[in-house]
């Protein structure tokens, strides 16, 4: 909108909107101060009834100003409410009320004109600070503009990448030499090799790089690396690194083979038994779905590590609801598994002839008896055992509903979570609030879990072009 010439201090007006839009945009403006007028507080009351996904959005910003609220005093509240923050510099949250509100002259009463009035008086009362209403809507911050009120779109969640909002997994030492025998000088640690379980372990002394951490991939290059490890073990005083399995040739997992560091690193996370938690995010193409179904049947169908293979993903559509679908759940479930078919299609196709064997009988009923398809719906109160699950599309799950489902697994159960939040299809999630990005984060030193961010595209010029042009 129009070019504003902002003051060191600022007040930015939030409409309902950006509050349904992100329930975290209270924390995102850093050491200023955040206002939400009355208007706003009754809007998010209207909004809070039904099953709705912007009413159970209103519950949870009523809930977070009712936290930031409890066991204040009103002259507290008054003065501002501390915003939690880095250091020093958070700002603070401010309410407005005004009795006595003159509404703007030609104006009929409605909630936008009213919040174009509050924020006029705002104005007026703090001469000495820059007031900005930001909002969503585009014909209230034309309004706005047409008023000579300072405002601005809620831009805090736009252009986000799998690496911008969580942890990429992966560490590169590109000059780390053959075997990694440079890596040790760089670190300024002493290592002791040793062998142990069929594997290769690097003990570290001296004190590691304060950005590893738990489950992550050390590794001298993106594509044809010679060191692969993963670091097992971690302290002020030192780590332990053990030597991954390479599933590039020979060793594969069935019979497809990782093409670089990082889907290397992905098979040895879903291949991994001690590792019950995998994330898996990545721009579509990365091989996400597909690594993770060959991992599913090798250990399911062959090695007998698991009785069952569950794949669920969150109903929701990109565009208009379709409405109602006859059926079973696993027949309602079948429109929305068209990632679990194709990649299904492409492990059991004949590379030598084409063919599939996906439409034999014998193969349907072996596939049939050990996947299930379910809705995430009626996931509450199972406890799921000896149970390979898939969560497909985690980043259109809020963290409490991903919560609900990581809490099914019960004895022997492993959990793949993917996702990637370039295509939230939810408009009440962000990069930053979804459940993928807080699983990432939450799970981040768990010995037991292990996150990868993928790169390797494997897809036509046609989409390429369409990510870089669109």
């Amino acid at each position: 909108m129009v070019r504003l010439d902002k003051k060191a201090t600022r007040l930015y007006v939030l409409d309902t909107n950006v509050l349904i839009h992100d329930p975290s945009a209270l924390y995102q403006f850093e050491e200023h101060d955040v206002v939400i007028p009355m208007t706003v507080l009754e809007e998010l009351d209207k909004h809070k009834n039904g099953i709705r996904e912007i009413a159970r959005t209103a519950r949870q910003v009523s809930r977070t100003l009712s936290d930031l609220t409890n066991k204040i005093s009103f002259a507290d509240i008054q003065q501002g409410i501390p915003l939690p923050g880095v250091g020093d510099s958070s700002g603070r949250l401010r309410f407005l009320c005004y009795q006595d509100l003159i509404p703007l002259d030609n104006l009929e009463d409605s909630p936008d004109n009213r919040l174009l009035a509050e924020t006029c008086r705002l104005r007026a009362e703090r001469p000495d600070a820059s007031v900005i209403l930001v909002t969503k809507d585009i014909n209230l911050r034309i309004k706005a503009t047409a008023l000579e009120i300072p405002v601005e779109d809620y831009l805090n969640d736009r252009v986000f990448s799998d690496s911008d909002t969580m942890l990429e997994g992966v560490k590169i030492y590109p000059d780390a030499g053959e075997r990694g025998q440079d890596l040790w000088e760089t670190l300024n640690v002493d290592i002791t090799v040793t062998r142990g379980d069929h594997h290769t372990y690097y003990h570290l002394e001296g004190a590691p790089p304060t950005d590893w951490h738990l489950g992550m991939l050390i590794s001298d290059s993106e594509n044809g690396a010679h060191f692969e490890a993963i670091v097992e073990a971690l302290t002020p005083q030192g780590a332990r690194l053990r030597l991954l399995t390479n599933y590039r040739h020979h060793a594969g997992v069935w019979s497809v083979h990782a093409h670089d560091s990082r889907q290397n690193f992905a098979l040895n996370l879903l291949m991994d038994p001690q590792v019950d938690l995998v994330t898996l995010a990545g721009s579509a193409g990365t091989g996400k779905t597909f690594m993770t179904l060959a991992a599913a049947f090798q250990q399911t169908l062959d090695a007998k590590q698991f009785e069952r293979i569950v794949f669920t993903r969150a109903p929701i559509p990109m565009g208009e609801d379709i409405g109602f679908l006859p059926g079973t759940e696993e027949e309602k479930m079948s429109p929305w598994m068209g990632a679990f078919h194709d990649n299904m299609d492409n492990l059991l196709r004949d590379e030598h002839d084409g063919t599939s064997s996906w439409s034999e009988e014998a193969t349907r009923s072996l596939i049939g008896s050990r996947v299930q398809i379910r809705s995430p719906t009626f996931m509450r109160g199972r406890t799921l055992n000896d149970t390979f699950l898939i969560i497909d599309e985690a980043q259109n799950f809020t963290p409490k509903q991903l919560k609900s489902l990581l809490t099914r697994a019960g004895r022997n159960t492993k959990i793949v979570c993917l996702g990637n939040v370039g295509q939230i299809d939810t408009p009440y999630l962000t990069a930053n609030t979804c459940g993928m990005a807080a699983a990432v984060q939450g799970f981040r030193d768990w010995p037991h879990a292990g996150h990868i961010t993928l790169k390797s595209i494997e897809r036509s010029r046609l989409a390429l072009a369409a990510e870089e042009l669109l």
